[in-house]
Order: structure tokens, then C-alpha cells, then sequence
């Protein structure tokens, strides 16, 4: 097989495009040909040792992948050698053929290509899991999405939409302003060039939004905060801009408003029955196409430099997927 291994992770220029023996299965697992990967913010971090995981040395990056089941470990049940899946596993996505615990595996149903399902799981759950249930998102309520035009902000203004939410898109330029009404943003804010806490005011008569979904973190957050709607939920979803902001916690009691942690990855663990049927649901969403997910480009798996030097630009648009030829 073929992998990028990461044998010191001072960031991608360390990664090596390099022949590795095949891993041995074990008990529980199944071998997967990996037909696709693709890239999310923690690859990243990972790979510069910025992530709160820290694996062992050397390693295969990549935490979302989809492939084709070659051979499936003792004790499997419900796969088979040729069935069609999809994974977050973690680690060694971004390589030709990875072995992987039985239960991170999803089937995947006819229609749904490789491309797209290698950008699915990761952004669908995390928003899913976010809006619909830390969050209880009802229908005709407003949603604020920050850093809107990435992976999990495209999943979620799609999550939000098939809701029945109205849609408020922040955003860090005209053209990804642009990308987001596209997908069915009712309103988008360029904060790069707008006053955040303007817009909102008058997008939401003084209102403010009910839900404010945070990938970003950093210096956007108390503004957005401030402008929250009686009883709102402010999800914390992650820091993308590196910053971890320190919020004034008075906001919250004086805006009755709740502060909530999302982690999709530990929610999995814990609730594994209640993630399969989100799981379940968001396929469902798929085939009805309500949801489908933003490629921003597809590349070969050699490109994977070039694909983080895009992502690490700002530049990406949904999702960037690898493929294996």
C-alpha cells in the first residue's frame, strides 16, 4: 500500500508519499480500499502536534475516507468483501487502503458516490448533532453560521434549511457570500467588510438569532454573543481561527442564554445507538436530496500538500477530496 506518513509532525511539509507494508487485521476490523479522503480542519492540526490527540509516531493522516470492504475481520457481522462504505476513523485515511474498527464503518446505499461520501460524515453529524439536537432547533427559528462557507458551515445551513430555520450566513468574503445564498442561505454577512452586530440587528429586527453555530472562534465570538436572541443557544463548535475566545459570562444571564459544548466525535461513543439512527436519517436527507456535500475540488491523493496549502489559505468552499486512481 501507499500512504502519507507522518513520522514528525512539524507540519505538511514533513509528510512523505511512501510505500508502507499492508497493516495486519485484527478481530472486529474490516479492510477498506480507500477510493477517497476527505480533508477536515483537524488533519491540520494533527500534522503541526496542535491537536488535542496526539498518536503515536509515525502515522497515517486522514480522518474521513470511503472505499470499497476487501476483506472483513473475525466476529464481523453485517459486511461483506465488496460492499461499499464510509468512515471516520481517525487516522489513515490519506493512503490507499486502511484497516478499521467494524463499528465507525456506514453502508453505504446505491446512489451515493465515493466523492460525496468521503465529505459526509464528519460535517453532516457534527451540524446535525449540533442544530437538531444540542441545539432543538425548531422550524421558523433563525440561525446565525459562522465561517458558513467551510465543511461543517455548508453542512449546516443545509441541516438548517431542511429544518425549516431561516438562515443568516457570516462569511469572509463577497464570493462566499455569494456561495451560501446559493445553497439556501436566506441572508449572508461579509465580515470582512460589514459591522457583524449591524447586520444582525437588521436582519433580525432587533431581535438578534436564535442559534449561533461557532466553527471559528476567535475574535467574532463576543460580538456575535452579544447580539443573541432572548433564551438563545450559542454552539460551540470549534476554533478555527486559532483563537479561543474568553466570553463575559454576564452575556449569558442577561440574555437568558445557553452556552453549548459540541463534540460529535465523544457523542458517538457514548450514544453509538442514538448516532447510528442520526446517521440513518442524514443518508435518508441524502437520497431525498436535501442534503448533498460542497466539493470545493477533487484531487488526486498525490496532491494532498497542495490540497492543505488551499485549506490553509481560507480558499475552500465545502470540502476538498482526495482520490485514489
Amino acid at each position: 500500500m501507499k500512504a502519507w506518513l507522518c513520522e514528525n509532525p512539524v507540519g505538511v511539509e514533513a509528510l512523505q508519499w511512501r510505500e508502507l507494508p499492508a497493516p495486519a487485521l485484527a478481530a472486529g476490523h474490516l479492510r477498506v480500499d480507500i477510493r477517497a479522503a476527505s480533508l477536515n480542519f483537524p488533519d491540520l492540526l494533527i500534522v503541526q502536534n496542535k491537536y488535542q490527540m496526539k498518536p503515536p509516531l509515525p502515522f497515517v493522516p486522514g480522518t474521513e475516507f470511503s472505499g470499497v470492504v476487501t476483506e472483513v475481520g473475525e466476529g464481523v457481522k453485517g459486511f461483506k468483501v465488496g460492499q461499499r462504505v464510509a468512515a471516520f476513523g481517525g487516522l489513515g485515511g490519506f493512503a490507499t487502503e486502511v484497516c478499521i474498527p467494524a463499528m465507525l464503518a456506514m453502508p453505504l446505499p446505491d446512489g451515493f458516490s465515493f466523492e460525496d461520501a468521503a465529505a459526509f460524515i464528519c460535517t453532516y453529524a457534527t451540524s446535525h448533532h449540533a442544530l437538531m439536537d444540542r441545539a432543538a432547533l425548531k422550524a421558523g427559528e433563525t440561525v446565525l453560521i459562522l465561517g458558513a462557507a467551510g465543511g461543517v458551515g455548508t453542512a449546516a445551513i443545509q441541516i438548517a434549511k431542511a429544518a425549516g430555520a431561516k438562515v443568516i450566513a457570516a462569511a469572509s468574503s463577497d464570493a462566499k457570500c455569494q456561495a451560501c445564498q446559493a445553497l439556501g442561505a436566506d441572508a449572508a454577512i461579509n465580515y470582512t467588510t460589514q459591522n457583524l452586530r449591524d447586520e444582525l440587528k437588521a436582519l433580525t429586527e432587533g431581535k438578534g438569532p436564535d442559534v449561533i453555530y461557532d466553527p471559528v472562534g476567535g475574535d467574532m465570538a463576543e460580538a456575535a454573543f452579544r447580539s443573541i436572541a432572548w433564551r438563545g443557544r450559542y454552539l460551540v463548535i470549534g476554533f478555527a481561527q486559532g483563537q479561543i475566545p474568553a466570553l463575559p459570562l454576564n452575556l449569558a444571564l442577561l440574555k437568558g442564554a445557553s452556552l453549548v459544548g459540541v463534540f460529535w466525535g465523544e457523542f458517538a461513543k457514548r450514544e453509538p445507538g442514538n448516532n447510528a439512527r442520526m446517521l440513518g436519517e442524514l443518508a435518508g436527507w441524502y437520497a431525498a436530496g436535501k442534503i448533498k456535500p460542497v466539493l470545493d475540488r477533487v484531487l488526486p491523493m498525490e496532491e494532498l500538500p497542495a490540497a492543505f496549502a488551499r485549506m490553509a489559505a481560507r480558499e475552500v468552499v465545502g470540502k476538498l477530496v482526495l482520490t485514489n486512481s
